[in-house]
């Protein structure tokens, strides 16, 4: 076992699946990939990475195993999972997710491409472990998946505590000693024991807690919106390809950016944090139907629309609309009374959380300052919000 120093969870020790894997290349680039990308300009000690946090992951994944006495071949086979569950990233992880899946038609979990060949292969097949299986894995394919990714993954456990640590906030400590013991499968479906729905609780508490406070904060949303748009730009105008992007590091895409004409003033921003303002920040109930289940398209059209209705240049007007507020963590299983049942059928909490959310949920116009009183007009007319 190779044990290595972490900020959270002190000594790690990793087998040595997991220890060969760490050196390959495409695990050493999440050393340049941060976990909580824009939020870094919020909370400056958040400059954390998908490289420490993947050796919390696999070093979760361990203890989860152990709890669930698995300890052959499969066990092996999770904690690789568990490691490489984050190579599919994109730079600025899911700032740029979505331009990724619209792209290249791939979600970051879907990482068989880069399983099947090079480094990577190699050494799963060294240790007698088939890339495609462990691909099914990181996809949360399975029995054992829904330990690398489900509603009671590692994956989670880590983030919210590591996230929570790097921060400084106090809302993600969840109490993972304690969700770790209380797994259980019961026909195939990963639970947590009986007398633990304050245990699944915790974790939508922490969770919600964490989305309003840091996730989800005005100012990482700004720039997230402003560094999707203007990579957008950078695909549309250079020779820049889909997929050299996807590879890109966090300060590889910022110096793409910044090399780049019609993307150099949008990244300096970024890059000097001066980020567009609000214009609009409207609440749930002022938002049509239409407008919050708008898609990409519908939302470049808004976007345009506003713009020329304001007088102000296309580029300057950004609509970030988050979509139906959802808790997928809702439906984690737990034992009560010796019956499975979805923790959203159990808890009344879930019910005040899916309101909380609601209360909390809010659309975004961004513009530079000097333009938002005039783009505030334009957007409430173009969509219709209602105060």
């Amino acid at each position: 076992m190779q044990a290595i120093k972490d900020s959270v969870h002190d000594y790690v020790e990793l087998p040595p699946v997991a220890a060969e894997l760490l050196d390959a290349a495409p695990v050493q680039r999440l050393r340049h990939i941060k976990q909580l990308s824009t939020v870094r300009l919020v909370y400056p000690s958040a400059n954390h990475t998908r490289f420490e946090h993947s050796i919390g992951v696999a070093h979760l994944a361990g203890r989860a195993l152990d709890r669930l006495g698995i300890d052959d071949r499969r066990a092996k086979g999770v904690q690789a999972a568990a490691l490489l569950h984050d190579v599919g990233h994109g730079p600025y992880g899911h700032q740029t997710e979505g331009i990724i899946e619209r792209r290249l038609g791939r979600h970051h979990d879907e990482v068989a491409d880069l399983l099947d060949r090079g480094e990577l292969a190699a050494t799963l097949e060294r240790h007698d472990l088939a890339p495609d299986e462990i691909a099914a894995l990181v996809a949360g394919e399975g029995e054992l998946g829904q330990i690398v990714a489900g509603e009671l993954d590692v994956d989670r456990m880590d983030y919210l505590v590591r996230d929570a640590h790097h921060t400084g906030v106090p809302y993600g400590t969840v109490d993972y000693g304690r969700l770790l013991a209380a797994l259980r499968f019961t026909d195939g479906t990963l639970v947590l024991a009986e007398g633990n729905v304050q245990t699944a609780e915790s974790l939508l508490v922490a969770r919600a807690l964490m989305n309003a406070t840091v996730y989800r904060h005005h100012v990482s949303r700004i720039a997230g919106a402003m560094l999707e748009r203007t990579s957008e730009r950078l695909l549309d105008s250079s020779d820049v390809s889909a997929a050299e992007f996807h590879r890109f590091t966090d300060a590889e895409l910022l110096a793409a950016l910044r090399n780049h004409e019609e993307t150099r003033p949008m990244a300096n921003r970024i890059a000097e944090r001066n980020l567009f303002k609000r214009a609009v920040w409207a609440e749930w109930e002022s938002v049509p139907g239409e407008v919050v289940a708008a898609d990409h398209a519908d939302v470049r059209e808004f976007e345009r629309d506003i713009a020329a209705k304001a007088g102000v240049e296309p580029e300057h007007v950004l609509l970030d609309t988050p979509g139906e507020p959802t808790i997928p963590e809702s439906s984690s299983r737990v034992v009560v009374n010796g019956e499975i049942r979805r923790l959203a059928d159990q808890s009344p909490l879930v019910q005040g959380l899916q309101a909380s959310q609601r209360t909390q949920w809010r659309l975004g116009v961004y513009a530079p300052e000097g333009v938002t009183d005039a783009v505030e007009k334009a957007a409430t007319s173009v969509l219709g919000l209602v105060y």
